[in-house]
C-alpha cells in the first residue's frame, strides 16, 4: 500500500510519463534500430490519443508538438551518438529556439511520425528540422526547426568525428531568415542597443 502511495506522489509531484516515455524511446531506439550518420533523417511514430488532444477532443493539442519533438529529437541523438560525445566532452545541449508552423491538425487516433534531421551546424548549436507526417495520407502536419545549443563545446569540433559531416551543407534560406528574425527580436530585448 506505501509503494501505491508513493506512485501517486511522484505522479502528482512529477511528470512521470513523461520520464518513462524518454527511457523507452531512447532504449527501444537503440535496441530495435541501428545506429544512423549524423546526417540521416530518424523517425518515431506516435498516435494522437485522448492524453493529446485539445479541449474540444478533436485534435492534438500545440503542447503536445512540442513534447512530442522533444522524444525525436532524444531518439536522434541516440541513434546518432550525438549526445554521448557531447557528454564525453564535459558538455550538454539545450534547446536555444524552437520555431513550429502547424499546417493541418492531427486527429485524435491517427497515428503519426516524426522525422528529424539535422539541417546545419555552426560552431556552437546544431539545427534541426522535425516533420509530423500522418501515416494515412503521407501529408506533413508541421514543419518545427530546433537551435539546440551545445554547452562547453565545440561542435565543429564534435562533428569532425563524423565522416558524413566532414563538409557542411549550405544553410537553408528558410534557416537563414529564422535565425535572422531571432537576431532581431534579442537586439530588441538587449539593454545596450
Amino acid at each position: 500500500m506505501s509503494w501505491l502511495v508513493v506512485l501517486l506522489i511522484l505522479y502528482i509531484i512529477w511528470d512521470v510519463n513523461y520520464f518513462i516515455r524518454c527511457v523507452f524511446t531512447v532504449f527501444a531506439g537503440r535496441l530495435f534500430q541501428g545506429k544512423r550518420k549524423v546526417t540521416d533523417t530518424t523517425s518515431i511514430f506516435g498516435l494522437c490519443t485522448s492524453q493529446d488532444v485539445d479541449i474540444f477532443i478533436r485534435h492534438m493539442n500545440n503542447a503536445r508538438y512540442l513534447r512530442e519533438l522533444d522524444f525525436a529529437r532524444f531518439h536522434f541523438y541516440a541513434l546518432t551518438g550525438l549526445y554521448e560525445r557531447i557528454r564525453a566532452r564535459g558538455g550538454g545541449a539545450v534547446q536555444g529556439a524552437s520555431s513550429v508552423r502547424y499546417r493541418r491538425t492531427i486527429p485524435i487516433f491517427h497515428p503519426y511520425k516524426i522525422t528529424t534531421k539535422l539541417v546545419w551546424w555552426d560552431d556552437k548549436a546544431i539545427y534541426i528540422e522535425q516533420q509530423f507526417i500522418t501515416l494515412a495520407d503521407g501529408f506533413v502536419r508541421a514543419v518545427a526547426l530546433s537551435k539546440q545549443c551545445i554547452t562547453n563545446c565545440n561542435v565543429l569540433d564534435i562533428l569532425k568525428n563524423y565522416p558524413e559531416a566532414a563538409k557542411r551543407p549550405e544553410m537553408p534560406e528558410d534557416l537563414k531568415l529564422w535565425l535572422d528574425a531571432i537576431e532581431l527580436s534579442s537586439q530588441k530585448l538587449r539593454k545596450d542597443k
